[in-house]
């Protein structure tokens, strides 16, 4: 969840730099947080597959 809540933190910075006209800060941020959101799917897609072949074992 730490990493969803940087990926929130990032986008909030680039929608407040976009109101403000700082657009290559906006277009930084907003870059930052679509990584960051990627990571966070992929990890939790991975989680997801290997959390159900945990719990048929039991």
């Amino acid at each position: 969840m730490e990493l969803l809540h940087w990926t929130l933190v990032f986008l909030v910075v680039a929608l407040v730099c976009a109101v403000l006209g700082f657009g290559g800060f906006a277009a930084t941020f907003a870059g930052i947080a679509k990584i960051l959101f990627f990571i966070f799917l992929v990890l939790f897609v991975v989680s997801l597959i290997f959390g159900r072949g945990r719990g048929s074992r039991l």
